[in-house]
């Protein structure tokens, strides 16, 4: 009875309790190395011409805010259908994903966010500062002017466009075949440039007379004229008939839609993207096309897509051929070719040739165009040195007669001749422009630089107008510091396209539309490098509970409580993107 008395017995649990917060322990103070917030560059936007903010642009398609990453698209590029047809996308090259699985379609989906606003036909929300009372003449209506008169007109100029065709767009209008470029993207960006009060004037040639009579009538001048003349080859027989200038066939065929009836052989002599994309309009035009190239395939200057996908559809290269002589025949035209032999590699990384002293072989063609190369079609048009006055900028060059502004751009200034460089040229101007009336000619190399995208030639006008991305650093994130560890592999999707046999019979768009759902599961493989995408690892990781979600300037809507933060570092570590940074606590 004892025994089961004593169990049965309550033993009282004395156990020790508080009555105060532990939050008077401020753990923070053994800290010596402090986690931040810093938001950095990643590599495909440094890599872009125009500098767009892609990781964002990313982070936005893939929670289907379609709109607003069209609109942050449009906020450093307003050819952002156009360029998701054209543009020979470095960003891809860069991409950090590339050394993971594949690169991200950037492009493809800068194409289906440009394309779903004008199938909705949004109207997109641009900021437009106050009017500032001074006008900008622009000479030359192609993707550089274009792009000047879209900023100029954005930060508050007025601006008039001079163009010596008939129709504006300049080489996104005649060079570009439809095929890859329809007419009706184009039309709709350039109204859009002309609804925000940009007047544009074809028909109007600007000589040199009338340039200086335009300085009485403007404050600043920027001309972008590109390069719209065929170079010659300079040898005997190329005025022969049946001998032409590739841009001119182009040109022709982008005017009269009812496309010319081709036959036969046809040879095109040149590398460039021009030559592909004569040779490819050649072929959808019936005849059989043979490109002419003096150095190898793997040193043509045309992109290596175009040229992979004319090769599909039956355009033939003959390699370390060049043209010694042309002769006129009854029915078409003699090509004297000489054979080539690799020298050694030239400073540009491409096959140094001279002749294999062999025989000339001699073919017979039915046509032959010529498209080596262009060069601007007036002499005074030519930027290619600079003098102590001027200011020579990352796309641009800026020059005072007195005390007059004149910049040159596009393919005057850039070394690469493309859309998107020449496009990075207006935008610019533009930002050089508006400091010089603003503050002064002293301040314009330094904001420009200012505004200079990581370690690239492209520059931001968020970054110039003070918007958040301002507070990103320049340290280009590389892929040692992602942590994949948080990423699976996922191939990238494929540019859907018509079939080989659909392409070549017509002059119809070759890619093909894609899906909503398919382009949010590709900006989903985006590795959004350097920005914060509130993934909230910081938040799940921290074992003192200090980071907080709330509004800050460092982080968005995440903050770190340092009265309690010891500086482990795990958040850092495990941030996926890299957007904090471990950095030795100050006194």
């Amino acid at each position: 009875m004892k025994n089961s008395n004593r169990a049965n017995m309550c033993v009282p649990l004395l156990i020790p309790r508080s009555y105060k917060t532990s939050e008077e322990n401020k753990t923070g103070s053994w800290r010596f190395l402090r986690p931040r917030y810093l938001e950095k560059t990643a590599p495909c936007s440094s890599a872009c011409p125009v500098g767009q903010d892609i990781p964002r642009i990313q982070m936005l398609a893939v929670q289907g805010s379609f709109k607003e990453a069209w609109e942050l698209l449009l906020s450093e590029n307003p050819f952002p259908g156009t360029c998701g047809r054209v543009c020979f996308h470095p960003c891809e090259s860069a991409c950090n994903r590339l050394e993971f699985d594949e690169a991200v379609a950037i492009r493809m989906i800068e194409r289906f966010l440009a394309d779903t606003a004008s199938r909705y036909e949004l109207q997109p929300r641009l900021n437009k500062l106050a009017e500032k009372g001074k006008k900008v003449a622009i000479i030359g209506s192609g993707p550089g002017g274009l792009s000047a008169a879209y900023f100029l007109a954005l930060l508050g100029y007025s601006c008039d466009v001079f163009e010596s065709s008939n129709k504006p767009g300049g080489m996104l209008r005649w060079a570009i075949p439809f095929y890859r470029l329809p007419l009706k993207v184009l039309e709709e960006e350039i109204a859009r440039i002309e609804s925000l009060g940009v007047r544009i004037f074809c028909n109007h040639h600007v000589e040199f007379e009338k340039f200086k009579h335009l300085r009485s009538n403007y404050d600043a001048i920027f001309v972008s004229c590109g390069y719209q003349k065929g170079r010659r080859l300079n040898i005997p027989g190329e005025e022969s008939p049946g001998v032409e200038d590739g841009l001119t066939f182009l040109r022709e065929l982008k005017s009269d839609p009812s496309s010319p009836s081709l036959h036969g052989s046809v040879a095109v002599i040149g590398g460039g993207n021009t030559a592909i994309d004569v040779a490819r309009s050649v072929l959808r035009c019936g005849a059989k096309p043979v490109i002419v190239y003096r150095r190898r395939k793997e040193d043509m200057r045309a992109f290596g897509e175009e040229i992979k996908m004319a090769l599909d559809e039956g355009v033939r290269i003959e390699e370390l051929k060049s043209p010694l002589k042309i002769e006129k025949k009854e029915s078409g035209v003699i090509l004297t070719l000489q054979k080539m032999k690799v020298a050694g590699i030239d400073e540009s990384g491409r096959a140094a040739i001279e002749p294999d002293n062999t025989d000339p072989e001699i073919v017979s063609y039915d046509r032959v165009f010529v498209a080596i190369g262009t060069e601007p079609s007036e002499p005074w048009y030519v930027c290619d040195s600079c003098s102590g006055k001027d200011i020579k900028l990352y796309n641009s060059v800026m020059r005072f007669d007195g005390q007059f502004p004149v910049i040159f751009g596009g393919d005057l200034t850039t070394e690469a001749k493309t859309v998107t460089n020449a496009i990075a040229s207006g935008k610019e101007a533009a930002m050089a422009l508006d400091v010089l009336f603003r503050i002064g000619k002293d301040f314009v190399l330094p904001e420009i630089s200012r505004c200079r995208v990581g370690n690239g030639l492209s520059v931001s006008m968020e970054i110039y107008l003070n918007g958040e991305r301002k507070n990103r650093v320049s340290h280009v994130v590389s892929y040692a510091e992602i942590n994949t560890d948080y990423f699976n592999l996922i191939p990238r999707t494929p540019q859907p396209r018509l079939l080989r046999e659909e392409r070549i019979n017509s002059f119809s768009e070759i890619d093909l539309k894609i899906s909503g759902s398919v382009a949010m599961k590709e900006a989903g493989r985006c590795f959004n490098c350097g920005i914060c995408n509130h993934c909230d690892n910081c938040y799940l990781f921290c074992p003192e509970i200090a980071v907080k979600r709330q509004d800050s300037e460092e982080g968005g809507l995440r903050a770190i409580n340092y009265d309690y933060c010891k500086g482990c570092g795990l958040c850092v570590v495990e941030c996926p993107r890299n957007a904090m940074v471990l950095e030795e606590e100050s006194a």
